[in-house]
Order: C-alpha cells, then structure tokens, then sequence
C-alpha cells in the first residue's frame, strides 16, 4: 500500500510571518521529521495562494490581513521542508480546501491501494477543510493526522477541529 503525506499551508506567512504564532513555529521540526519518513514523491504540499487584490476577496473582508499573496516570500513553503521533499507535488489553493487535491487523491485511489496522513496548517480551517474534501471523495481510504503536527489559530480551535475530524472518521494518531 503506497503511503502519502499530504502538508497543508506550511508558509512562511502561517508560521513566523503575517499570521504566525508560536504553535506553528513549534512543529516545524516534528513535520520536518515526518516529511523525512515518507519517499520525497509520496510527499504532497499545500500552499494557500492569494493574488494582490486578496483585500477585495471575501476572505480579505473576512481576514483582512494580506498573507500569503503569490510570489511573495510569506508564500513560500518554508525551505527545509521543501527541500526535504524535492520531488513533491504542489497544488496551490485560493481558499481553505482544495478540491483539486481531492480529485487527485481520488483518481490515485482509483488505481493503486493507498492512504494519506495530513499534517500543517492550520488545523481549524485549512487542515479541516482538506481533510474533509479528502474523506467525502475517497471514503473507503484511511485518512490519519497527529494533532502534534498540526498547529490551530488558537489551540482551543485546533483541538476542536480535531474533535470534528475524529468525529467525520479521520484517524487521529497520537505520539
């Protein structure tokens, strides 16, 4: 059974930049070392991907901090996971889920036996959000996530968003 690790939104903006916090910087080198344990190409990244005009998109009414704006360096992956992974895809998302993602998963499902762990950011909406696009396209395939490598926006909301994933059937691995 090929393994793939799926890492959400692990940007410079949502770790020490624009909408950082210390929880995120704090799992850095834990997802760093899971990133290690998988082949670079069953490794999949995330990148929230916003344009300039991001403070006149629902969102940016919403979040009206400009964070992750394409090219910028706030957008980018950070570096050591990156070049962990080489070989990774990259599927950029305009918003908190991304169904393109989903469908992939879905179509590799349809040919080989496989399952995902998710890890990233953040935990509460982007985290959630893809693990449920995931779980409603490919039901039968194990989805898991180790709330050590997920930060929330507060940990109140990551633990939370925990709750509802185990509660939709995503395996929650514990340390």
């Amino acid at each position: 059974m090929r393994k793939l690790l799926i890492v959400i939104d692990m940007q410079k903006d949502f770790i020490d930049g624009a909408l950082g916090s210390k929880e995120a910087e704090a799992i850095v080198p834990a997802v760093l070392a899971e990133i290690r344990k998988y082949a670079p190409e069953d490794v999949i990244f995330t990148r929230d991907t916003h344009e300039k005009d991001y403070l006149n998109t629902q969102e940016g009414h919403m979040l009206p901090v400009p964070h992750c704006i394409r090219g910028t360096d706030g957008w980018q992956i950070r570096p050591e996971l990156a070049d962990a992974a080489p070989e990774a895809l990259v599927f950029d998302k305009p918003t908190f889920g991304s169904t393109v993602l989903a469908g992939h998963i879905r179509n590799l499902s349809d040919s080989e036996e496989i399952e995902v762990e998710i890890c990233g950011l953040c935990t509460d909406i982007c985290v959630v959000s893809n693990a449920l696009l995931i779980k409603a396209a490919c039901p039968e395939i194990r989805i898991s996530l180790n709330p050590a490598l997920c930060a929330g926006v507060t940990p109140e909301k990551h633990k939370a968003a925990i709750e509802t994933m185990a509660s939709c059937q995503i395996i929650i691995k514990q340390d």
